[in-house]
């Protein structure tokens, strides 16, 4: 039996299990939440990210060029966009999160928007990618065949899933 994890997010389980979570984390929460400032990283943290450890990975994705910072005036908050490598970690989330869905528990709201991807697969994906490039890159959205965006459906996915408590 797999050790509880800090929340039952399926990518969160496999990067706990294979390798370092919280720049994957940060890249989760940018990707899926579409979170792009500090103050949203840090308060939508379902693993409880610390202050000083977000401002380091941010930093360590920025200089790593796949994250850049657009600098705000004073007072005014920053913001992160995916750089196109940012955006090719999709695949690799993706991935991870499948293996998360096989190998750990986890909560079925958490669960509920690797399990979309899963079923519609690779041309989801790639359209994902695509409307991460138009909010994130300032690329021309595809047209699409009627109906809401990967992300819309994501959340969509995840809305419908939680449970009533």
């Amino acid at each position: 039996m797999d050790a509880a994890p800090r929340s039952g997010c399926p990518i969160n389980a496999a990067v706990e299990a294979l390798g370092d979570q919280w720049s994957l984390l940060v890249l989760r929460d940018i990707i899926f939440g579409d979170r792009r400032h500090f103050r949203e990283l840090l308060a939508g943290s379902l693993e409880g990210i610390a202050s000083n450890i977000l401002a380091a990975r941010l930093r360590k994705l920025v200089t790593a060029g796949i994250l850049s910072k657009q600098d705000a005036p004073r007072g005014q908050r920053g913001r992160y966009s995916l750089t196109e490598a940012g955006i090719q970690t999709l695949p690799i989330l993706y991935a991870l999160g499948d293996w998360g869905l096989d190998w750990r528990t986890g909560d079925p709201e958490l669960r509920a928007r690797q399990e979309l991807m899963r079923a519609e697969g690779r041309p989801f994906i790639e359209a994902f990618m695509d409307e991460l490039r138009a909010r994130h890159l300032g690329a021309a959205p595809k047209p699409r065949t009627g109906g809401p965006g990967p992300l819309e459906r994501l959340e969509s996915a995840h809305r419908t899933a939680i449970r009533p408590h």
